[in-house]
């Protein structure tokens, strides 16, 4: 199902979760982004590397545990157990016969059961039954997270890794940068939750729109050799009638060599679409900065800015700062306060437990250095001529973390 629109008729394996079958198809343009239809007939494998994509990662910190308590040997089984719902789309699966409808079932209108997102996040199985009916089933990510209603809000907490739990202040100081730099983005806080801190941040989809991420968007394509990542993603954006992405990259690869993002996979940037009419709305505003500003070195390592991964076009970010074709909307002079941005951040109350006066100071040399390079880079840069394949990166998976073992 696809909101309230039948879309096919599928069978699922009752022991692994995965499609099995694809019978009559009704509305073929209403599938996932990227996944093929020809004369009728589905490419399986693809709808289910996308039904896959939307279970829990085995990767996750502490899903191994969770799995156990549950007593559930396979996060795509949960998908099941809540009808794959999910608060990023509309996408759902109905069963056979079911008087279910979108209206009566989906997490938008309709409040979730904190079940689920209490055992990912270590609790002890209940007494009584279990509540499967949650959006956590379907989150993805390898980082400790679930979501809450909270003021009549849906919100995601996401956890950070060890050993300095830093992600969640990256978020803040990402989307500080963004607020400076007029870039759209989502907003963050930190919360926190027996001693360990948790970035919280408001779902920006609605009843009425969905998240596509990058990644469908790329397989909408087939890529030939001699074209580069960035090229192939810009060609896939203009053939779906995707306005503005080269505009959107600039600003996105501009802030993720600011904070040294280590992590911008695929799945971490995408599109919005009206789910019903299937109208392009605009790139996402950015979300999930957090593997970034040297999230895992010690600050010797942040100062001296090695071994920082790139992604998701290139492996070195001098090099991806090499795509932006503009520069021209970015105001330095926002910038003046990053040190105390970044200051102010990773000194309020509760951090100290996790930074020390020589890693602020580390992550705040590294974030003005950059800022200087960015606005020589700016000053002397010529206009693209083109996008070659060198240094392109391979894969676009997420980040492994250091499990969070004692939460």
């Amino acid at each position: 199902m696809h909101k309230r629109i039948a879309v096919a008729e599928i069978e699922l394996d009752d022991a692994t979760g995965f499609i099995q079958k694809v019978g009559r198809v009704y509305v073929p343009e209403h599938f996932p982004v990227g996944i093929a239809v020809k004369k009728g007939v589905v490419d399986r494998a693809a709808l289910n590397e996308w039904w896959a994509d939307r279970s829990i990662p085995a990767s996750r910190s502490g899903v191994r545990k969770a799995l156990e308590t549950l007593e559930i040997t396979s996060t795509k089984m949960l998908l099941v157990r809540c009808y794959g719902l999910s608060l990023s789309d509309q996408y759902w699966i109905c069963p056979e016969d079911a008087s279910l409808t979108w209206d009566s079932v989906n997490f938008f209108d309709h409040g979730f059961s904190d079940d689920i997102g209490d055992v990912l996040f270590g609790a002890e199985k209940k007494a009584d039954v279990l509540d499967f009916s949650s959006p956590d089933n379907t989150s993805d990510g390898n980082l400790k997270k679930r979501w809450k209603i909270i003021d009549g809000k849906r919100c995601l907490v996401k956890g950070g890794s060890n050993p300095f739990r830093q992600q969640p202040f990256n978020e803040v100081i990402a989307a500080g940068i963004m607020e400076r730099l007029g870039i759209p983005h989502v907003s963050y806080e930190v919360i926190w939750n027996r001693g360990a801190p948790y970035s919280v941040c408001k779902d920006f989809i609605t009843r009425d729109t969905e998240l596509v991420p990058a990644w469908r968007i790329l397989k909408t394509q087939k890529k030939s050799n001699n074209v580069s990542v960035y090229q192939h993603f810009i060609n896939c954006c203009e053939e779906l009638g995707i306005q503005d992405a080269i505009p959107f990259l600039d600003r996105m690869i501009v802030l993720d060599y600011i904070i040294a993002n280590e992590d911008r996979h695929f799945n971490n940037f995408g599109m919005l679409r009206e789910a019903e009419t299937l109208k392009w709305i605009g790139f996402a505003p950015i979300y999930d900065s957090g593997s970034s500003l040297g999230y895992d070195k010690t600050p010797m390592q942040i100062h001296a800015e090695k071994d920082v991964v790139c992604k998701p076009f290139k492996n070195h970010h001098t090099e991806q700062l090499k795509l932006v074709s503009d520069f021209s909307w970015i105001d330095f002079d926002r910038l003046e306060d990053a040190d105390r941005l970044i200051e102010s951040v990773l000194t309020a109350e509760g951090a100290e437990e996790y930074m020390d006066e020589a890693r602020i100071r580390a992550i705040e040399g590294s974030v003005k250095r950059r800022i200087e390079y960015l606005f020589r880079f700016a000053k002397s840069r010529m206009p693209v001529q083109e996008y070659s394949t060198e240094d392109d990166v391979e894969e676009n998976v997420a980040a492994d973390y250091v499990p969070e073992t004692d939460l």
